[in-house]
C-alpha cells in the first residue's frame, strides 16, 4: 500500500524536531546551568541570547512566510540544517560573552529556517481533513527530543560543555541533510491532492468547501481572531520559554538538585508531553480547539506554580504532569486554528505576521524570570506573575471564534500578500 507523501514529510519533520529540541530547546537550560556556574554570567545576560532566536524569527517571519507561499519551503529548511550545525560548532570555541551572543545568533538563525515554523507551513499545504493530526505528529519528534535532554546533560559533565556542543554541531548536518531533502511544495505541483484523496473524491471535498473561501492577509488582519490566537499564544510561551531556560537553574539553586537530577524532571515532563500529543491526536480533529487550548492555558498556569512552590517531588511531580500535557496538547493546535480560520493559500505569510505578536512571549517569559530572580534571588516573584498571566490568557482563546467572510466571492488581494 503506498503511503501519501505527506506523511513522510510529517516523519522527516519529526525527526529534525526532535534534533532540534534535544540539542538545543530543552537542553538549553544544561548549557545556561553550566555557564552560569563556569563564567560567572549572570542569569539576564544568558538568557538575553534564549531570547534570539525568537527575535530572528520575529523580525523574519513575514519575509520567510512570503518566500515559503512563493516558492515552498525546502531550501529554506536545508540551508537552515546547515546554518544551526555550524552555530553549534561556533558555540564549542566561544570564551567571551560576545562570543556566546555570536555563536547563538547562527544558530537562532538556522533554527528560524529549519524550525517549526517552515516544517508546519509544508505540512499545512498537505493536509486539510487529518490537520491537528498531522501537526500533532510533528509536534511528537519535538517532544521526544525533549527526552534527549537527559543525554546531552550527561555528556556535558562528562565530556565537557564545549564537545557536547561541537557533537551536536556534527549531529545535526550529517542527519539534517537527508532529512531535508524529503520536504516538497505544495502537492498539487507534484501530482498529489491534499490528504491524499483519489481526484474524484478531492474534487468533491473542493466543492463542498468552496463556499468557505481563503482569507488573504489582509483579510486575516482584519479579524479578531487572527489577533485573540496570537495573543494567547503568547501568553502560553511566557511559561514554555521560562521553563525551558530556568526551570533546571530554579531546581538547582532553590530546591537542591543536581543538574542531572533537575534534567531527569525535564525528561519526565517531556513524556507527559508526548501524553499530551497523543491526546491531541484523538481529539484535536473532533473537538473545538480554542476550547482545548484555553483549558491548556489553565494547565500551564497551575504546572508552573506547582514547580514554584513545590516542597518535595508530589508538587514537581504535578508540574511534570499539568505543564507537559498542556505543552504537547496546545502546541499543535495553534497552527490548525490558524489554519482551519484562515485556509491555505496565505497561510505562510499570515503565520509569519502571527510571529510578530508571539515573540514577546518568548522573550518576556525568560526575560521577566531572570531579572526578578537577579533582584529577588529566587524564581518565585517572576514564575508567579508568568502563571498568572498565562490563566489570563487562556480568555483569549475561548473569545477566538471563527471568522467568517461577509461575502463568498473572490475579492481582489489588498496590500500585504494573498
Amino acid at each position: 500500500m503506498k503511503i501519501f507523501y505527506g506523511w513522510r514529510m510529517v516523519f522527516a519533520g519529526s525527526a529534525i524536531q526532535f534534533l532540534q529540541n534535544g540539542l538545543l530547546h530543552q537542553a538549553f537550560g544544561a548549557y545556561f546551568a553550566v555557564l552560569i556556574e563556569e563564567k560567572g554570567w549572570s542569569k539576564t545576560s544568558l538568557s538575553g541570547a534564549a531570547a534570539m532566536q525568537p527575535v530572528e524569527a520575529a523580525v523574519l517571519g513575514p519575509v520567510l512566510g512570503w518566500i515559503i507561499d512563493r516558492f515552498g519551503p525546502q531550501g529554506m529548511i536545508r540551508a537552515g540544517i546547515v546554518t544551526f550545525g555550524i552555530g553549534f560548532m561556533l558555540l564549542s570555541q566561544i570564551d567571551t560573552l560576545a562570543g556566546f551572543y555570536t555563536a547563538f545568533i547562527a544558530i537562532a538563525l538556522g533554527s528560524s529556517l529549519c524550525g517549526f515554523f517552515p516544517l508546519q507551513v509544508a505540512i499545512i499545504y498537505w493536509f486539510e481533513r487529518h490537520r491537528a493530526r498531522a501537526l500533532s505528529m510533528l509536534s511528537l519528534g519535538g517532544a521526544i527530543g525533549g527526552i534527549f535532554v537527559l543525554v546531552v546533560a550527561w555528556s556535558i559533565q562528562s565530556f565537557g560543555w564545549r564537545a557536547t556542543a561541537f557533537a551536536s554541531g556534527v549531529l545535526v548536518v550529517l542527519i539534517g541533510l537527508p532529512l531535508s531533502r524529503v520536504f516538497r511544495g505544495r502537492p498539487e505541483d507534484h501530482g498529489e491532492t491534499i490528504d491524499g484523496l483519489p481526484l474524484a473524491t478531492a474534487g468533491t471535498a473542493a466543492s463542498e468547501t468552496s463556499t468557505q473561501r481563503d482569507f488573504t492577509t489582509r483579510e486575516a488582519l482584519g479579524t479578531s481572531a487572527f489577533w485573540l490566537i496570537s495573543l494567547g499564544h503568547s501568553f502560553a510561551l511566557l511559561i514554555v520559554y521560562a521553563v525551558l531556560v530556568h526551570a533546571i537553574t530554579h531546581m538547582k539553586e532553590s530546591l537542591g538538585y543536581s543538574v542531572s537530577q533537575a534534567s531527569l524532571v525535564i525528561t519526565l515532563m517531556t513524556v507527559t508531553q508526548v501524553i499530551g500529543i497523543m491526546l491531541g491526536w484523538l481529539i484535536g480533529d473532533r473537538f473545538e480547539k480554542r476550547l482545548v487550548a484555553a483549558v491548556s492555558m489553565l494547565m500551564h498556569a497551575s504546572g508552573l506554580l506547582m514547580l514554584t512552590y513545590a516542597t518535595g517531588p508530589a508538587m514537581l511531580g504535578a508540574f511534570v504532569v499539568l505543564h507537559g500535557c498542556a505543552w504537547g496538547l496546545r502546541g499543535p493546535l495553534m497552527q490548525a486554528m490558524r489554519a482551519d480560520y484562515f485556509g491555505r493559500r496565505s497561510i505562510g505569510m499570515i503565520m509569519g505576521l502571527s510571529s510578530v505578536i508571539i515573540v514577546t512571549g518568548q522573550i518576556a517569559g525568560p526575560m521577566l524570570a531572570a531579572v526578578l530572580a537577579d533582584w529577588t534571588g529566587n524564581y518565585r516573584a517572576g514564575f508567579t506573575v508568568l502563571a498568572l498571566l498565562a490563566g489570563l490568557g487562556s480568555l483569549f482563546f475561548l473569545l477566538a471564534k471563527r471568522p467568517r467572510h461577509q461575502s463568498i466571492h473572490p475579492s481582489p488581494t489588498l496590500g500585504i500578500a494573498d
